[in-house]
């Protein structure tokens, strides 16, 4: 029998995640709807509140969907400057990424 299980898929994020970046890192994550989707942050240098706000609406998204949303890594000041704006990715962060 054919498994129905979507092929995980995986996005790398940019350095900047300014608002020129927003409306691309938004048309990145509609083309991975519906599969399971492992976000890497590690190379992010500085995070805006727009890309933020998107990458939580995508969080959100996959969830209605029933998809797993996961950070696989982060960069230190990815996590700083989201637990700076009030974003608590904690419950997304894949086992090795936790500390």
């Amino acid at each position: 029998m054919a498994s129905r299980k979507a092929a995980q898929k995986s996005l790398s994020l940019a350095p900047v995640l300014d608002l020129n970046e927003a409306t691309a890192l938004h048309q990145q994550l509609m083309k991975l709807k519906g599969n399971p989707l492992v976000i890497d942050a590690s190379a992010v240098e500085r995070v805006g509140a727009l890309c933020a706000q998107v990458l939580m609406a995508g969080a959100k998204s996959w969830e209605e969907d029933r998809q797993p949303f996961t950070f696989g890594k982060v960069s230190d000041p990815f996590m700083k400057t989201m637990q700076l704006i009030g974003v608590n990715i904690d419950h997304l962060l894949a086992q090795e990424a936790r500390q």
